[in-house]
């Protein structure tokens, strides 16, 4: 099954760009750019990584953000992390990114973008992995901050596939994120949100009914409500879980409690994500290797995560049938 697992096609659709930051990127980047960090060397960083909920996560998640400064940054991050898909086999990714966390320290959104754009179409070219971009805004700050984003955004449309809401869900409900969001739908991008991760199911029905969401990141509270659950399958409404986070944040105590090989045979159109693997240990092949480890799986239950992440993407449906084309093929081998 690892080996199987090793090979499979993967599609990555719930990836925090800033939380692909290796201790020994960060210690590089630190230096390179003279900015000093609470840490003397990158297994202190490491040890640092026992979370106990979301909040604990992003106290350290933003302080690492402190080392990303200019545009070959941003570009030397999202290549690290371009590197790791190819190893994982990841053929397509849409990556997260939260220009708020660097233009409140004064780096321009131009140069965030296009350090993370510019190695987006290097890999296109060199790996031969595809991508798109999400820009989200942080739901603990106000939406009049989200509405100066979006209006940064707007020179960016082309590099921009769609707007997402991340960072702390307690105490930060959709409906707080409406406005801006229709906004962000009447300029032609689409729209998701993280949600039912720490909220409650009520996130995911507002986020889905007030943002008009394309797909719920995370979502694993959806099992709270019956009828949420039904209408998902229903609607085929995609779920972005991932698990290694889940577990790491407390979510559940352990992998044997995670319900996404429940949700995947009931027929939620679950994918398998990494979210933010240095922080949470593990990258794509890491979270299906440890779902399969806890939850004996065939491997073509396996193989449905990627044909779901496939069918969740925001590519061409001529890219979604080769991609399929391409995983079926590998599955009937």
């Amino acid at each position: 099954m690892k080996e199987f697992i090793c090979g499979l096609p993967k599609v990555e659709l719930h990836l925090h760009i800033e939380g692909s930051l290796e201790p020994e990127l960060m210690f590089e980047l630190a230096k390179r750019n003279q900015v000093a960090i609470p840490y003397n060397t990158p297994q202190e960083v490491r040890d640092a990584y026992e979370f106990h909920n979301l909040q604990s996560f992003l106290d350290i998640y933003y302080q690492g953000a402190n080392v990303l400064i200019h545009e070959q940054d941003f570009f030397d991050l999202t290549w690290a992390y371009l590197l790791r898909c190819r190893e994982d086999n990841v053929l397509h990714t849409e990556i997260f990114f939260d220009p708020q966390t660097h233009t409140s320290r004064g780096i321009e959104f131009d140069t965030v973008i296009s350090g993370i754009h510019g190695a987006l179409v290097q890999a296109q070219h060199e790996l031969g992995i595809t991508s798109q971009l999400i820009m989200c805004f942080l739901r603990h700050l106000d939406e009049a901050s989200a509405f100066e984003t979006l209006e940064q955004a707007l020179p960016h449309k082309d590099k921009i596939i769609a707007v997402g809401l991340d960072s702390s869900e307690q105490g930060h409900p959709p409906q707080k994120f409406e406005n801006v969001f229709q906004k962000a739908l009447t300029e032609g991008f689409l729209t998701v949100a993280h949600a039912g991760e720490e909220g409650p199911a009520q996130n995911i029905d507002d986020a889905l009914a007030l943002l008009g969401t394309a797909r719920i990141d995370h979502g694993v509270r959806c099992v709270e409500d019956e009828a949420l659950v039904e209408r998902l399958i229903e609607d085929k409404v995609p779920l972005t879980v991932c698990p290694l986070s889940n577990t790491k944040l407390k979510v559940f105590e352990d992998m044997g409690q995670h319900n996404v090989v429940d949700l995947l045979r009931r027929g939620v159109c679950v994918t398998l994500n990494s979210d933010d693997p240095a922080y949470f240990g593990g990258y794509m092949n890491a979270n299906f290797l440890a779902v399969v480890k806890a939850h004996p799986m065939s491997k073509e239950e396996v193989a449905q995560f990627t044909l779901n992440a496939i069918e969740a993407s925001f590519i061409s449906e001529s890219e979604k049938l080769r991609l399929q084309k391409e995983t079926l093929i590998y599955l009937a081998q």
